[in-house]
């Protein structure tokens, strides 16, 4: 085991933190009018009385952007988490699929899966991922029988305070941090150096998603809109959630929508 050294994590966040903030850029480019329509309720908006496109649109980009923007940065925690623990324990990214780091401490073979928050995911996603460490633990010992394995579901920020799962162990916050550095410092220490040149990029993403508003508006209210600029609901609906138009009947042939759907 290896002394973290703070100055390895600065480097490492200033030399780095560029590809979060160029992703979050990037989804926004690649987003169109239709895909955010398609995945949004309409019921919702149109049930909050929400009268103009600028705040429809606004209101469903800033909820993709939530929701993108926690994977994108997750997904780049998880590449500092593997960097700090291959420092102090010379830890590396698993090659066994849906382990994220593998490292040796104290005669135990860890294998670590790295979400986010504490809240992740569903029952159905939890079985799941304790199959994923059933099966990366076989592989292990199939080399070593005598092999010893512990798993754990790190997550980067939150707490709980019940780690032990039976089957795995699930460490949050200042305990993940802990976990894969030795250092109990650590979950606050990072705070300054994700900070880097952070206004500067963000005034990159605000006028790229001033943009994107502006555009989405100016598509909406053509596509969507009547000549008064009255919302046409029922085509955003339509978009959204009709059944995808059958083929083609011959001549003579009739089904009710029933018929359809159940043929």
């Amino acid at each position: 085991m290896e002394k973290l050294n703070l100055k390895d994590v600065t480097q490492y966040v200033e030399t780095n933190i560029g590809t979060f903030h160029e992703k979050r850029i990037q989804s926004l480019d690649d987003l169109r009018l239709t895909q955010v329509l398609k995945r949004k309720n309409p019921y919702l908006f149109k049930a909050k009385h929400v009268l103009t496109a600028e705040k429809i649109i606004s209101g469903m980009v800033d909820a993709h952007i939530s929701s993108n923007e926690e994977t994108i940065f997750g997904d780049w925690l998880e590449g500092l988490a593997i960097f700090i623990n291959g420092k102090v324990y010379t830890g590396r990214k698993s090659g066994i699929p849906n382990i994220d780091l593998e490292f040796d401490h104290n005669d135990t073979r860890y294998i670590v899966t790295i979400k986010s928050g504490p809240s992740w995911g569903n029952g159905p996603q939890i079985k799941k991922m304790v199959s994923d460490f059933t099966t990366a633990k076989k592989t292990l010992r199939t080399g070593n029988s005598k092999l010893n394995i512990v798993a754990v579901n790190g997550c980067c920020y939150g707490r709980d305070n019940k780690p032990d799962k039976g089957d795995y162990f699930k460490y949050c916050g200042q305990k993940f941090w802990e976990f894969i550095s030795g250092d109990p410092n650590l979950y606050t220490e990072l705070i300054e150096p994700l900070g880097h040149k952070a206004e500067e990029r963000n005034d990159d993403f605000v006028k790229s998603y001033s943009q994107m508003i502006n555009k989405f508006t100016k598509e909406f209210t053509t596509d969507f809109c009547d000549e008064n600029g009255a919302i046409k609901w029922n085509k955003i609906v339509e978009l959204n959630s009709s059944t995808v138009a059958p083929k083609k009947k011959k001549a003579g042939s009739k089904k009710t929508l029933q018929q359809d759907l159940f043929s």
